[in-house]
């Protein structure tokens, strides 16, 4: 089929050449937008028989078996939140650990004919375009080197071995891509957003299994768009031969215990490309691809760049409260994302205001990944909580960031404090209403929206941060595929489930606040209620044939 206008073509820059990078970060946004009367450009027809391959792999790289380990860890979910005790120590299996937790399998659903996997890593639409890269010094039961996850087989792919091991301390690494086509398959223009969440899910993922093992997860920063394909092998062409490309996101130090190292030990080792040896072969996605998004591939090369640190003040926040005293492991191979909700079911204060509590930033997991101040503020549309008014609210995550909200949104919004709130929660009281109809509208019509006890709207400081550097355009996305997966492991430590909301109505959810300009933008959606379960659809173990809580001895 014809391809579709790219950016470039329909003339952002009247003045000719290629636009500047935020230009096209600003363009490519506006023109993935949903309307009321049309959506964002993508297919006319889906095939789930041709559905792209969820799994990666490399043929021809050697594989190294992972024990199913996540049962040892005795760590609740409340002491992911705290100091970390005793770490785990960086083994084989610890990293099993931790692959488990965060990018593994966490089921498999059935229903008539069609069976599909759920990850511990949420997904749009579950269509999972993350992928994972280890990269390994001196782990004892692994080679030095790169590592692929393939998280259908919980095994490791090598896709580099180093030609010497090291003599330093243990060291490892988390290299997160993303395969866009994956999400364009289905959602067309649009998948680009799509992508970015999933990284901020898996890297919010990657943080709770790290404190679940006494570990540390930090994005590593000040490295390059280039440097950091060249560490995950993604610049090496023939190895992708024929296959479907990766786009190179974001490195993460992994660090046992409470010391995070000095800046200089933060970054793994360049390869040796003459004395290190690499094998594997890409395995093609989609053979008969249909479509093709030229804008995708133009908004990540215009949004490359390196994650630099925002030094922000401390927030006046006391510690949270002790949370749920569940295994870790347990709520987080539990989490699902709800289907339907019941519709009558009210949340307690409690657990609201525990939700609520746990999006602010604080340094302690999981906002400790990274240096960035919050950029992103809640506005909720509240349907059913115990001792709240039915209506909007908004929840600015900084103190700075509640003028520029009032300046911004609707001249009548009421912004009082609802009573009964815990008195270091900036939540607001906008307008008493009850907003079930709107909200569920502004989210594509869907009644997830409005079934649950609340939905929000994350709201973005977005053209002057994008403005200032067109590689922040991810990592604000980032930042709010984190805050939905807080919301998703408190909700189910509440008994309750969450949903991310990839589909809402972008300007009209910005005229009902009353957002005029591109200095704040909508990014995502969330809503969290009681489950509906349907009972037509079968369970099955992640991994049939092997138990959680497997026996491992390392290698001698």
């Amino acid at each position: 089929m014809d391809a579709p206008q790219s950016i470039v073509s329909i003339g952002i820059d009247a003045a000719g050449g290629a636009p500047p990078s935020a230009d096209v970060a600003f363009a490519y946004h506006t023109r993935t937008k949903h309307d009321l009367k049309r959506y964002a450009a993508g297919p006319e027809t889906l095939d789930w028989d041709t559905q792209p391959n969820p799994f990666r792999e490399f043929s021809g790289s050697a594989r190294t078996p992972l024990p199913l380990t996540a049962d040892h860890l005795t760590t609740t979910f409340a002491q992911i939140y705290q100091p970390p005790g005793a770490p785990a120590p960086l083994t084989l299996a610890s990293v099993a650990a931790l692959l488990e937790l965060s990018m593994g399998l966490s089921a498999w659903k059935e229903y008539g004919p069609d069976r599909w996997a759920l990850r511990c890593n949420p997904s749009s639409g579950n269509l999972h375009p993350t992928e994972a890269y280890v990269l390994s010094a001196n782990v004892p039961g692994l080679d030095d080197g790169l590592h692929h996850y393939v998280s259908r087989d919980h095994v490791l792919e090598q896709r580099c071995r180093r030609a010497g091991r090291s003599a330093a301390p243990a060291r490892l690494w988390i290299g997160l891509a993303s395969i866009h086509w994956r999400e364009a398959w289905k959602y067309g223009e649009r998948a680009f957003r799509y992508c970015q969440l999933d990284i901020g899910h898996a890297l919010g993922a990657i943080r709770y299994a790290a404190g679940a093992l006494g570990w540390q997860a930090t994005v590593v920063g000040g490295v390059e768009s280039a440097a950091l394909r060249a560490a995950m092998g993604l610049d090496r062409a023939g190895d992708f031969a024929g296959a479907e490309p990766e786009d190179a996101d974001l490195l993460i130090a992994i660090t046992p215990g409470s010391t995070a190292p000095d800046e200089k030990q933060n970054v793994p080792e360049a390869f040796d490309t003459a004395a290190d040896h690499w094998s594997g072969q890409a395995n093609r996605l989609d053979p008969h691809p249909m479509y093709r998004w030229p804008v995708i591939d133009e908004v990540s090369a215009a949004t490359h760049g390196r994650a630099t640190d925002e030094p922000a003040a401390p927030l006046p926040y006391p510690p949270l409260p002790e949370g749920a005293t569940a295994r870790a492991a347990d709520i987080i191979l539990g989490r699902r994302s709800a289907q339907r909700f019941d519709a009558r079911h009210t949340i307690g204060a409690d657990h609201f205001h525990r939700l609520l509590d746990c999006l602010l930033a604080r340094p302690a997991a999981p906002w400790d990944v990274w240096c960035f101040a919050p950029r992103l503020h809640p506005v909720l549309f509240v349907h059913r909580v115990e001792g709240l008014a039915p209506g909007v609210y908004a929840l600015p995550r900084h103190p700075e960031a509640m003028s520029a909200l009032r300046q911004e949104l609707r001249s009548d919004f009421e912004w009082q404090r609802p009573d009964g709130v815990p008195a270091h929660l900036p939540l607001f009281r906008l307008l008493t209403t009850d907003c079930r109809a709107t909200s569920r509208t502004a989210s594509c019509h869907q009644a997830i929206a409005s079934d649950g006890g609340f939905s929000l709207s994350m709201v973005a400081e977005f053209e002057p941060i994008v403005g200032a550097d067109p590689w922040r355009y991810r990592q604000l996305y980032w930042e709010a595929g984190l805050l939905g997966q807080v919301l998703y492991l408190e909700a189910e430590a509440a008994r309750l489930r969450g949903t991310g909301i990839g589909c809402y109505f972008d300007d009209a959810v910005h005229t009902l606040l009353g957002i005029e300009t591109r200095r704040f933008q909508a990014l995502y959606h969330f809503t969290v209620g009681r489950p509906l379960t349907d009972d037509r659809i079968t369970t099955f173990p992640a991994y049939p044939g092997r138990e959680r809580n497997e026996r491992w001895e390392a290698a001698p």
